[in-house]
């Protein structure tokens, strides 16, 4: 049985990470070598275009953290689960949803929705 909370915790481990390295290995964990991803804003493919949209956001947001929300649910191959960004211990800045398909344990695509971002 697919473990749900690993699944998302691997994914925010990853987002989370700064170090190139040992985000490789974060990586490896959390998506397929050909996962996608998509939401509003961004899109990426593969190890290499998830790890240009990790970088882009911890440039974006120095010093942002990302933290799940709530309890991870799915179904058959479908994951979804909530999340913060924004700095520790205040109020998060970002909320998201994404929803997931699992493929031995790792995801290979996710769909991302933005629930709350600040005024522009």
């Amino acid at each position: 049985m697919t473990d749900l909370t690993t699944i998302a915790r691997n994914y925010v481990a990853a987002w989370n990470e700064a170090d190139a390295t040992r985000r490789t290995g974060l990586l490896d964990a959390a998506f397929t070598q050909d996962v996608s991803y998509r939401d509003p804003i961004m899109q990426g493919d593969g190890h290499g275009g998830i790890t240009q949209l990790i970088e882009g956001v911890q440039q974006r947001f120095p010093g942002f953290r990302f933290s799940l929300r709530g309890t991870p649910d799915g179904f058959g191959e479908f994951i979804r689960f909530s999340w913060n960004l924004g700095p520790e211990d205040v109020e998060p800045v970002i909320e998201g949803t994404d929803i997931g398909v699992i493929e031995n344990g790792r995801l290979k695509s996710v769909t991302g929705f933005l629930d709350k971002v600040p005024a522009q």
